[in-house]
């Protein structure tokens, strides 16, 4: 086959970008609304299109606050209507990009073998003192079965 070149052909390398090269492309994005041109292109609708974006945020992040003491993902579902009110906000655009960066960073360090050392310590640390506090509640009350409480 002739391709038109002397040259002997060369494979293709593929490259292996980091996390934080990728999410700094994806950070590179443009702000602003990523409504439809037909709907930015008209006032009344874009404005009724932004009303609309930012009640359905609202609730969604409502909805998230109140898993926060109930069962549920609150974060996460609060993180899912700053991402829907992302479509449309600047600001939001702005919170979810620092979010993801901040997210990004504690992972990092998460895993940095220290930091591991560390967290595993305290923890053990900290169920060494449970226990021992509930040792002593324990031989000091006893155990007492909720169905079987004097009156």
């Amino acid at each position: 086959m002739n391709t038109g070149s002397n040259e002997p052909a060369r494979v293709a390398e593929p490259t292996v970008a980091s996390v934080g090269e990728q999410l700094d492309a994806k950070a590179e994005q443009p702000l602003g609304s990523r409504a439809p041109q037909y709907i930015q292109s008209r006032r009344v609708l874009h404005l009724s299109w932004q009303v609309g974006v930012f009640i359905v945020g609202l609730a969604v992040v409502v909805a998230g606050i109140i898993m926060l003491p109930l069962p549920g993902p609150g974060w996460l579902v609060i993180f899912g209507g700053m991402a829907i009110w992302a479509t449309e906000f600047v600001w939001a655009q702005l919170v979810l990009r620092w979010t993801k960066r901040k997210v990004t960073e504690a992972a990092q360090r998460a895993l940095d073998p220290k930091v591991r050392r560390r967290n595993i310590i305290l923890t053990t640390i900290g169920l060494v003192i449970i226990a021992v506090l509930v040792g002593v509640y324990v031989w000091k009350f006893g155990i007492t079965m909720p169905w079987k409480i004097k009156e």
